[in-house]
């Protein structure tokens, strides 16, 4: 395929995402530009997970640990940077925070390599309680770690602010939003290019069957340790995102429940499926968010119960998910067939 044509459709996508963030920032309220923040951190962090526990079949419970991990990285490097070199202004915001970001990824990378070598070697339910206990490690170090903030929370965190660009003014939101959207396609398209890279079809292996696998000469050690790896470095990333955007941080906020969130997403969308953690992010992002009035109305809080009834109720008419192991372009493309 010519690359021209690998890259045109991701280039018309973003653009046509980013002009509906220019519409947005004009035409829209804060709390809609800050629902449309959060659908796309949790894009992120689906499609990070989906790797490990859709693509290879692994079990993991821990991506809120490597979230925090990112976000602290990316807050104190940000802190360091503005005491010691100055301020960030201008367009070199759209260079310093992603930048930020990457060593926030790595950071949360090599967090995912120290938990993954010695505990890779587990299957299931054990994988899923070590990475559970990792989590609560890194929020409990958090918690009593001065240099940011411990129990405390890490305040004003440093992020994107308004800037010009000739004669037009650039808004916070924007630059947040721009940046959450690249990061958002460079995760779809590392992790769909990685899938369907050797690499990629040693994780399906390990997924489909892992004695198979091994019997077939394939590391499947060294497999599931490069996708924790890849998908603890884009959980940084979402970690990186958020901070800067939230402007404060709290160990509370990376809690089991936020783990299980990113479960859901991948659950909901398809294990297999990084169409469908994108469509799932929206979904789990915007429902308790529709419910919220119905406080008001009733007198009772039942948003969260309403809210798992309606994914129990998904789950039931979609078992194996949204899009199954499909891409939404592999489900036009038969409609269409079938249609013509």
């Amino acid at each position: 395929m010519p690359t021209e044509s690998i890259w045109r459709r991701p280039l018309v996508v973003f653009l046509f995402l980013l002009v509906l963030g220019f519409v947005t920032d004009f035409a829209l309220d804060s709390f809609i530009q800050f629902t449309m923040i959060v659908i796309m951190i949790n894009m992120i962090l689906g499609m990070s997970l989906n790797l490990v526990n859709g693509f290879t079949g692994q079990f993991s419970l821990g991506h809120a640990g490597f979230m925090a991990v990112g976000a602290y990285t990316s807050a104190y490097l940000a802190e360091q940077w503005f005491t010691h070199v100055g301020p960030i202004t201008g367009a070199m915001q759209l260079v310093m925070f992603p930048l930020f970001g990457v060593c926030a990824g790595l950071m949360a990378a090599l967090a995912g390599l120290l938990v993954g070598l010695p505990s890779l070697r587990l299957r299931g339910d054990y994988l899923a309680i070590v990475t559970l206990g990792f989590a609560e490690i890194i929020r409990v170090t958090l918690l009593n770690t001065e240099a940011v903030g411990a129990a405390r929370g890490f305040y004003d965190v440093k992020g994107p602010d308004n800037w010009m660009l000739g004669p037009i003014e650039v808004s916070r939101f924007l630059t947040s939003y721009g940046l959450a959207l690249f990061w958002v396609l460079v995760t779809f398209y590392v992790i769909w290019r990685v899938v369907r890279s050797g690499h990629g079809r040693a994780f399906l292996s390990v997924r489909d069957d892992e004695i198979a696998a091994e019997a077939m000469g394939i590391n499947t050690v060294r497999a599931k340790v490069q996708a924790f790896a890849i998908s603890s470095f884009f959980a940084g990333i979402a970690g990186s995102i958020f901070a800067h955007y939230m402007n404060y941080l709290n160990p509370q906020t990376f809690v089991f429940t936020k783990s299980v969130d990113a479960v859901i997403i991948v659950v909901l969308g398809g294990m297999g499926s990084l169409s469908g953690s994108l469509f799932a992010a929206a979904i789990v992002t915007v429902i308790p968010e529709l419910l919220r009035p119905l406080q008001e109305i009733i007198g009772i809080d039942l948003r969260m119960l309403i809210y798992a009834l309606l994914l129990i109720l998904m789950m039931i008419l979609r078992p194996r998910g949204l899009f199954g192991s499909q891409e939404l372009s592999e489900i036009l493309r038969k409609y269409v067939r079938k249609s013509t």
